[in-house]
């Protein structure tokens, strides 16, 4: 209950009693003694006419604080004694103590006492503003409405009374899936999760999904559960709510949470958009708080929830403390809503106590509300709703939902009752539970003195003031329900939604609404103060303006609130005209208009359909087509039109479609499996596709199946190669299964294919021959529609590897010449499938040549052993080729039938759908099975000796290899015993010469056009052979002469050698041999193959390939194998760089440790000692690879299948220096073992350099491994691993941690000290107690502990104002940010948001963050308030340089200091670690005084299109001055070297406050202040992007790249530099997929072209020729048609080194030409300019001036041409001393041939004699000049001819040429 005002305390005073009069007697009262005196009898109460026999006396009763006000009582009665009852005083000292905290909060108590005395009944969504009430209380105030404050003015429940633990009595609503909606009194409607219902219910959730999670390795192995299975299947009937409640049922709640959602989009709209939501819990435990043992009476209400369902009745569970107590409920005590078999366990009623067994824990109760209960005289009274309480032991007897009697004290004139409860407790009825908008006024209804029946509808057990609500309404009073008459239900006569023209107002309520005839016999309908209208209504009055009563107006039902009994009403024209109210106004399949509200990362849209009705649009949904970027096409605030695919209101799911497709669609709309009708055409969508077909969803969730011989008359593979995911597709319905919920679709339109169509089909036969006309052309295959077969519409396919015999490249020329509409003849039916309309053709002359000779082949019957069929290749095994032949029987090749050589090929040497001819050999006819031979048939062999190997030779030759080609001689053999090719034989010992040493083989020549190769791996017989182990084929050189031995032919492509005959051509075949000495002896066949390797056997491998993680070796010519990084060598050195440790071609000693037979893998390892659990000893040094970096180790891996893990405190010596981004994934360290625990297989490992590196390595912090290793009193560093709320855990070492409580962390009291203390921060602490029986170790960080000193601490009265200190930022807010004084008592202030900077500030929560270290100065101090205020800005230290120097005096001696107190909570600074760094730094910049300054890049580095990403951008500062730069060094001195330690020390607390303009930015905070006042600078930026690749956080610099996009708005030319930044990081420091996204994003937001160019501009300057070249091609495609200088660009490039390519630099020009428009022609012409320029310059001159003839005879006008040629004359000239190209070109086209005008031709002989006279001589001075006058000479001449001719014939020409 809320604080009664003050103002209502007093029982009487004069009605015209000022304001101020009334605080006046208020604060009198106060005073006054608490004793009671006898009333006088003017000031006596009229008794009531007549009341009830127990009725209490009027006179003496003590009238309660919310009566109205009558006569004034005396004013000073005798005595002294208070007008209070003792009740009323202790209400009244209860509220004037909280007025005083109020008003010590700021908030004057009278202004909250008018807030409260309003009394409104605050009506969700409907809330009168402000402004409002303000101006009603004024009124209150003037006594205009003085008669409206007769009687009690109560306050119903609204959500500002709303507080969680508050009770309150609700009726269900509605039932979703995941929850429930409860209508509570006051029209505000609460939600109660699922997992709010029960205890019950929520364990039984809990146990289901637990084991369906556990089943997921069951249901893999086959082997799932049944009780696991039944569990499963029983969820849905857990989760569905529709079983545990049903619309009606009365229950109580707990209020657990309220929170206000602001939906409206502006702030006019905000305060009626306003959606409260309250979460409610009906768990006993809450529902039943407060109550106990001795509250369990007969008549009282208690929630339970059922427990146990038993043949007789229910056990409940009531949530008590006292769990011995439990309720039962017999099974003729349900109901009419319930029966036994219908209770589910965990299910919430609302109970009645109808008796207590003997035993006191058996609680007896009823569910029947609509029945008496039959008790014992005296102990109940008998009611509808069951029993009425009549007995109280205490105040929490009144439970939410008991039936009480009240005893009126009190009756409001406007409605509200007040009164008592058994004389122990007040009760209040608000204005909507006494029906206060009756006809009959309540004061004739009710009298005080009488006792009515109510029930109690809401308390606040958690509150001091014990008033209760209660009702008297009737549906209340039976606790009935409209659920028991649905047809009587209000909504159904009047459903939400409805329009009343004429809605007549029958009562009103000034501070509420008014209430409204709805014609519905008793459910009025209630209209808000905020809904009478649009505008605002300042007044409302039952007798005047136009909501009197009487008055019509039209008017909707928005809702229904059935604890009230009332329709909600809205009278506003915007909501009358509004169309969707709710959701499930919204039908599904309709056509709406929606604005988008807001684009979904995901893809998707969120839109608004009306207020508070929104949308969902996924992506798939956005378009008919997919759109690569929606954000471009869609923006918020635009409007679409979309159609409903669903409404799902349970799930409260609504979502759009905005395809075009469906929208636009007028065919049926499918939204249940009922309403699809077999035959119907409708669109849907594909939501999901496999390799059988496609799922198709339609409206309301109802799916399809579409198989894929449905999806097109053509033959489909794979549908995901022609479908997508949310493609829309035209369907028609070919079957339904309601009952099953199937339905199956087609794409194929059944009226095309009728009974004539399926006659024709059943009358083709296989092997037909047939003709057709190419209807559809696709990728792979031709649809023909087939002629003069019966019918029209029969369609087949025919295949590409079916048109042709031959070559795969033959039949891809064949397809390309086909066009749709061709006719093709001769196919023949190679199978034919009814059921899914196919037919398969083949064009093939071998098989339509056997289907013409009508060998039909139906099954094994057919064949004829000996017999030569035709078939082709419809399988390849690894055995066996299955040929299939006409007719569908199928014959097999096996590998035995196959020749030698061919059975050695891949695949045989065939590919699918080959034609191959064979012989039957082999028929079974039980299996129905035959077989056939490539091999010359005989059906009985004589013998079965192997032939010899001249006669194997022969056989083979007779397949493949013509006699011909065998007796092919070869010149210049180096072994005379080899005349032909028939002399170069398998296992022949020959001799050969060296051509060229490669790393993995040598080249040798046979004879001259007969070459061959001897892998690396057969040159050495053994280990010791190999003299260079990196470089084993270095003693070989060229033209060595070599004996070898043949073993085949190469096969390069499966790395193996062939046997001879395969090949038809043995002069273009290179043979494999081997040199090794054992194998060049007859006889020997010692070639290495995979059967003969077993594991754990020595081999000698060689380097292959390199790979990420491993490298492939070679160990013959077949046989190759795989290393493990890990496995190629012990030492980590060598795995850092194993290209330079195991270059391609060496040589590596291995074991085999891995063989898999069937895949033919080998794995192998080079280490010496294989590693596991069991051979891993301490102190071992090993190699590993870093797998994962986590905030507390880094997790290694020594093997394959060995993990180890490496703690911080084993990382280094030196804790400082710790850091763990020194690790990256896949580094390759070397680590020592620390311990291992070979039965867990745990491995610790340790890479402090003293282990790994030298044992002499100075150790700042010891190594701990144990509890021995450290004592009491030691002083040790250590990273706080653990923060707990009874302090911290700090690792010391290997498994060592101490505990420091948090006593034990600060000399000082620090409130939030968890947050200044991080999860590996490095402290310093001294050990104070050590248990190392048990390992317990505790530690104190305290600076007096540590060193026995306490640093003193400044207080408020220390500071003054002006002053400078330095502080902590402990927290940014909107209005500025709170700063904590270093070396403090904990002082704060404010320093307010105008105080930050010189320049105003948008976010101060990007400028500062928790724990940045300022330079604040004091403004003002507030000693009595203990209040300090600071200022922030650079004008405030302008004067302070000075006083830094002084402030910094006292560093060097503290620089120790900083870690010696461990964690510094009052300043929240974390040790830096860099700051030993730093020291040490300077002291070698003491050493070396001349050392060069480092520059951005070195020799070695590339330069990367232009930015420096080594962060010395950073340090050109421009205002650093360099005139202390020469100072000697024998005056500093030690000076500097303090000096020095001071500035490193320093580095720890940065100023943030200096003005950055006079330094360069050294902190992420330095560039975030710089960019708040420049945030368009890309430069800026850019440096900032720099500054993070500095410290190599390249995720942060991205970061900061993505900020500068979206901040970067006025100028897009900064944007554009921003992206090239982008591409040169992503270039250097990123990967190839980034760069490439990247790139392609630079693309979309920028002008594409110039991304191009800029890429390629970046990949140019970085070396990356090859990215430029390939580059360039993609632009030429893309942009190519309309960037003429991209040409010339790429020519460039191409004519330029090193790419040095003129031939395709060339080839750019006639493919510019086609590709440029023609029109105008300039652009022609100068790109042949300068395309010969280019030759000129970069390539052939001669080209050039060829280019340049042709021009300027093409453009004998455009003389610039020959200005452009002569200036490449003349700088080929100066290059190469030439002059006379020059010359000649002149003398030609200005002498010669005369058609120069005189004007250019002027400027041209300028040029020339300029020339002549800088490169030339006298006589070619004299020359020009002669020239020119000649030709001035020939002009005039001309000129007066051309004169002379116009007078003749008499025309006035006036123009002439100039000059």
């Amino acid at each position: 209950m809320a604080p009664q005002p003050n103002g209502a305390i007093k029982r009487k005073r004069p009605e015209d009693a000022s304001g101020k009069e009334k605080k006046d007697s208020s604060t009198k009262t106060l005073e006054t003694g608490n004793k009671r005196i006898k009333p006088d009898a003017q000031a006596g109460t009229q008794p009531p006419k007549k009341g009830p026999s127990n009725a209490l006396p009027v006179a003496p009763l003590a009238v309660s604080s919310l009566k109205a006000p009558g006569k004034e009582e005396a004013s000073f009665p005798r005595g002294g004694a208070s007008l209070l009852t003792p009740l009323e005083y202790k209400e009244v000292t209860n509220q004037a103590m909280k007025d005083v905290l109020f008003e010590t909060a700021g908030t004057p108590a009278t202004k909250s006492s008018k807030k409260d005395a309003d009394g409104d009944v605050a009506m969700i969504g409907g809330e009168g503003k402000k402004t409002k009430q303000k101006k009603r209380r004024a009124e209150d105030a003037k006594g205009t409405k003085t008669q409206e404050d007769a009687g009690p003015r109560v306050e119903g429940l609204s959500y500002k009374r709303i507080v969680p633990g508050s009770i309150v009595l609700g009726c269900v609503t509605q039932i979703n899936s995941t929850d429930i909606q409860l209508a509570l009194p006051n029209n505000l409607f609460g939600y109660v999760p699922i997992t709010s219902i029960s205890e019950k219910l929520t364990k039984n959730l809990e146990t289901i999904l637990e084991a369906v999670d556990e089943s997921g390795d069951e249901k893999e192995d086959g082997k799932e559960d049944e009780k696991i299975k039944s569990a499963t299947k029983s969820t849905d009937d857990l989760t569905n709510l529709q079983k545990y409640f049903w619309i009606g049922q009365y229950l109580r709640a707990c209020i657990v949470a309220s929170a206000e959602e602001t939906t409206g989009k502006t702030s006019a709209e905000h305060s009626k958009q306003k959606k409260k939501h309250i979460e409610l819990s009906l768990q006993p435990s809450m529902a039943n708080a407060r109550v106990t043992k001795k509250e369990l009476v007969i008549g009282a209400a208690i929630q339970a929830s059922v427990t146990s369902v038993e043949d007789h009745g229910l056990i409940m569970s009531l949530g008590l403390e006292d769990n011995t107590i439990s309720g039962f409920i017999s099974s003729k005590e349900l109901g009419n809503h319930l029966t036994l078999a219908e209770v589910q366990e965990g299910q919430v009623l609302l109970c009645t106590i109808t008796g207590l067994a003997s035993n006191g824990k058996i609680v007896k109760l009823s569910a029947d509300a609509g029945k008496p209960i039959g008790a014992k005289k005296g102990k109940g009274s008998f009611w509808k709703g069951g029993l009425w309480l009549e007995e109280a032991p205490t105040i929490d007897t009144f439970t939410v939902g008991t039936g009480v009697q009240l005893l009126v004290t009190d009756v409001g004139k406007n409605g509200g009752l007040q009164g008592k409860l058994m004389g122990m407790v007040d009760g209040v009825i608000d204005y909507f539970h006494v029906h206060g908008w009756n006809e009959e006024k309540l004061e004739d209804r009710i009298k005080i003195g009488n006792k009515i029946n109510a029930r109690v509808l809401f308390t606040n057990p958690n509150s001091d003031d014990k008033r209760l609500n209660l009702s008297i309404l009737p549906h209340i009073l039976n606790l009935g329900s409209y659920a028991d008459a649905p047809k009587a239900h209000p909504t159904k006569a009047l459903p939400i939604g409805t329009i009343l023209p004429a809605a007549k107002i029958i009562a009103v309520n000034p501070k509420l609404g008014a209430f409204v005839d709805t014609g519905v016999t008793g459910t009025p309908g209630f209209v808000h103060i905020s809904r009478l209208s649009d505008k605002k209504v300042e007044d409302l009055s039952a007798t005047l303006g136009p909501f009197k009563v009487g008055n019509t107006h039209a008017a909707r039902i928005v809702g229904f609130n059935a604890a009230d009994g009332l329709f909600i009403v809205s009278m506003e024209q915007k909501i009358i005209d509004q169309k969707y109210l709710r959701a499930d106004d919204v039908k599904v399949g309709e056509v709406v208009k929606a604005t988008i509200s807001k684009l979904l990362p995901s893809g998707a849209i969120i839109v608004t359909l009306s207020d508070g009705i929104t949308a969902v649009v996924e992506e798939m949904h956005l378009s008919d087509v997919k759109l690569k970027n929606p954000e471009k096409k869609f923006r918020e605030g635009m409007t679409v039109t979309g159609r409903v695919i669903l409404n799902d209101p349970s799930r409260r799911q609504l979502r759009l479609t905005l395809k075009k497709t469906l929208v636009n669609s007028d065919a049926p709309i499918i939204t249940s499996y009922e309403s699809a009708i077999p035959g119907t055409q409708t669109p849907g969508t594909l939501v999901a596709i496999t390799p059988k077909g496609a799922v198709v969803k339609f409206y309301s969730d109802v799916t399809a199946f579409l198989p894929v011989r449905e999806m097109s008359e053509a033959f489909i593979r794979d549908p995901r190669e022609h479908f997508r995911v949310g493609q829309s597709v035209n369907v028609h319905i070919l079957e339904v299964d309601v009952e099953n919920e199937k339905m199956r679709v087609s794409c194929k339109d059944p009226k095309f294919f009728g009974e004539p169509q399926q006659n024709a089909l059943a009358a083709l036969k296989v092997g037909q021959i047939v003709s057709g006309i190419v209807a559809e052309k696709s990728s792979d295959d031709l649809v023909v529609e087939l002629q003069d077969v019966g019918a029209d519409g029969l369609k087949g396919v025919l295949s590409i590897s079916h048109l042709v015999d031959g070559s795969p490249q033959k039949a891809a020329q064949a397809f390309k010449n086909m066009r749709a509409g061709q006719l093709l003849k001769d196919m023949a039916i190679i199978k034919k499938v009814e059921g899914k309309r196919l037919i398969l053709l083949s064009m093939k002359p071998a098989i339509v040549n056997s289907a013409k000779e009508g060998k039909i082949l139906n099954n094994a019957k057919d064949v004829t052993e000996g017999e030569t069929y035709t078939g082709y290749v419809t399988n390849i095994t690894l055995h066996s080729i299955i040929l299939r032949f006409f007719g569908g029987a199928n014959g097999a090749i096996s590998k035995s039938d196959i020749p030698d050589d061919q059975a050695a090929l891949p695949d045989f040497g065939v590919t699918l759908n080959q034609v191959i001819k064979g012989t039957c050999n082999k028929i079974d006819l039980e299996l129905n099975r035959f077989n056939l031979t490539l091999k010359p048939y005989a059906k009985k062999q004589a013998t079965t000796e192997k032939p010899s190997v001249k006669e194997k030779s022969v056989s083979k030759a007779e397949i493949p290899v013509s006699k011909a080609v065998l007796e092919t001689p070869v010149s210049n053999p180096l072994d005379e015993s080899i005349t032909t090719v028939a002399d170069i034989s398998v296992g022949k010992i020959t001799k050969a010469k060296i051509l060229s040493v490669k790393e993995t083989q040598i080249n040798i020549q046979l004879a001259e056009g007969v070459h061959g190769r001897v892998d690396v791996t057969q040159l050495f017989d053994s280990w010791s052979d190999i003299k260079n182990k990196k470089r084993p084929l270095a003693s070989f050189k060229k033209d060595q002469i070599l004996d070898v031995k043949i073993l085949g032919i190469h096969d390069a492509r499966n790395h193996r050698f062939l046997p001879i005959t395969h090949k038809t051509s043995h002069t273009k075949a290179v043979f494999e041999l081997t040199a090794k000495p054992s194998d060049c002896v007859e006889g020997a066949d010692n070639v290495l193959t995979f059967e003969s390797l077993k594991e754990g056997s020595e081999v000698v491998a060689f380097v292959n390939n390199h790979a990420a993680d491993c490298i492939y070796v070679s160990l013959s010519p077949s046989v190759r194998g795989r290393i493990s990084m890990l496995d190629l060598s012990d030492d980590a050195g060598a795995l850092k760089d194993i290209n330079r440790s195991f270059p391609i071609g060496s040589a590596l000693k291995c074991k085999v440790t891995r063989i898999d037979m069937e895949k033919k893998k080998l794995e192998l390892s080079a280490r010496k000692t294989p590693v596991t659990y069991e051979t891993i000893e301490k102190g071992m040094l090993l190699p590993a690879k870093v797998t994962k970096v986590t905030e507390q180790q880094v997790v290694v891996q020594l093997m394959d299948n060995i993990v180890g893990t490496i703690n911080l405190t084993d990382i280094a010596d030196d804790y400082s220096l710790v850091s763990l981004s020194n690790f990256t994934q896949n580094d390759i360290i070397r680590v020592s073992v620390i311990d291992v625990d070979a039965a867990n297989k745990r491995v610790m490992l340790s890479c402090r350099p003293s282990r790994v590196l030298s044992s002499s390595t100075k150790i700042t912090d010891p190594e701990i491994l144990t509890p021995a290793n450290i004592n009491t009193g030691d002083v040790r560093r250590g990273f706080v691993t653990s923060i707990t709320d009874k302090g911290i855990f700090v690792l010391l070492g290997g498994l060592v941690s101490a505990f420091v409580r948090v006593s034990d962390i600060s000399d000082f009291f620090v409130k939030d000290w968890k947050s200044v203390v991080k999860v590996q921060q490095l402290v310093r602490g001294k050990i104070t107690s050590i248990d190392k029986a048990l390992g317990h170790i505790q530690m104190s960080l305290k600076g007096s502990v540590i060193d026995g000193v306490i640093k003193p601490q400044i207080h408020l009265n220390e500071l003054e104002v002006g002053q400078v200190v330095k502080g902590t930022i402990r927290s940014a807010a909107e209005y500025g940010v709170f700063v904590v004084v270093d070396n403090s008592a904990n002082v704060s202030g404010l320093c307010h948001k105008s105080e930050i900077s010189d320049t105003p500030v948008k976010d101060l929560q990007k400028l500062y963050s928790s724990g940045d270290q300022v330079k604040a100065k004091i403004l003002s101090i507030d000693l009595e308030k203990k209040k300090i205020s600071f200022g922030l800005k650079a004008s405030y230290f302008e004067d302070e340089s000075e006083d830094e120097d002084e402030d910094d005096e006292d560093v060097e001696g503290s620089e120790d200091e900083s870690v010696a107190g461990g964690v510094d909570l009052e300043t929240a600074v974390e040790y830096d670690s860099d700051a030993e760094d730093a020291a040490a730094d300077d002291a070698s910049d003491d050493e070396m005084e001349d050392a060069p300054p480092l520059n951005a890049s070195t020799d070695g580095a590339l330069s990367t299109g232009g930015f420096d990403w080594t962060g010395s951008i950073l340090d050109a500062n421009p205002n650093v001055k360099a005139e202390d730069s020469d100072a000697s060094d024998s005056e500093t001195g030690v000076a500097d070297k303090k000096k020095k330690k001071k500035s490193a020390a320093s580095k720890i607390k940065q100023d943030m406050t200096g003005d950055l303009n006079t330094r360069a930015p050294e902190s992420v905070s330095d560039f975030e202040r710089l960019l708040m006042g420049n945030p368009q600078s890309s430069e800026l930026w850019v440096r900032y992007m720099a500054f993070q690749l500095q410290l190599s956080d390249i995720e942060k610099a991205r970061e900061v790249s993505e900020r500068a996009l979206k901040t970067i708005t006025t100028n897009l030319k900064e944007k554009e530099f921003v992206w090239a930044a982008m591409l040169n990081m992503e270039l250097e420091f990123g990967s190839d997929e980034t760069l490439d996204e990247v790139f392609k994003r630079a693309c979309i937001y920028n002008d594409s072209l110039e991304m191009h160019e800029r890429l390629c501009s970046i990949y140019i300057q970085a070396g990356k020729f090859d990215k430029a070249d390939s580059l360039y091609q993609v632009a030429l495609k893309k942009h190519g048609a309309v960037s003429p200088q991209l040409w010339t660009t790429y020519a460039t490039f191409l004519f330029s080194a090193p790419t040095s390519a003129p031939d395709r630099a060339r080839a750019l020009l006639p493919r510019a030409i086609q590709a440029l428009p023609k029109q105008p022609e300039s652009i022609h012409r100068t790109l042949i300019s300068k395309f010969a320029q280019l030759e000129f310059t970069r390539g052939d001159p001669e080209r050039g001036r060829t280019i340049f003839e042709n021009l300027t005879s093409t453009y004998p006008a455009k003389t610039d041409l020959l200005m452009v040629w002569v200036d490449m004359e003349m700088k080929l000239a100066k290059e190469s001393g030439e002059k006379k190209p020059v010359r000649d070109l002149l003398e030609r086209k200005l002498v010669a041939g005369g058609k120069v005008k005189a004007k250019p031709a002027k400027t041209l002989f300028k040029r020339w004699l300029a020339w002549e006279e800088k490169s030339g001589d006298r006589k070619g001075i004299e020359n020009v000049s002669r020239r020119a006058r000649e030709f001035a000479e020939a002009a005039v001449k001309e000129k007066v001819n051309k004169d002379r001719k116009a007078l003749i014939k008499g025309e006035d020409e006036s123009g002439s040429d100039d000059e």
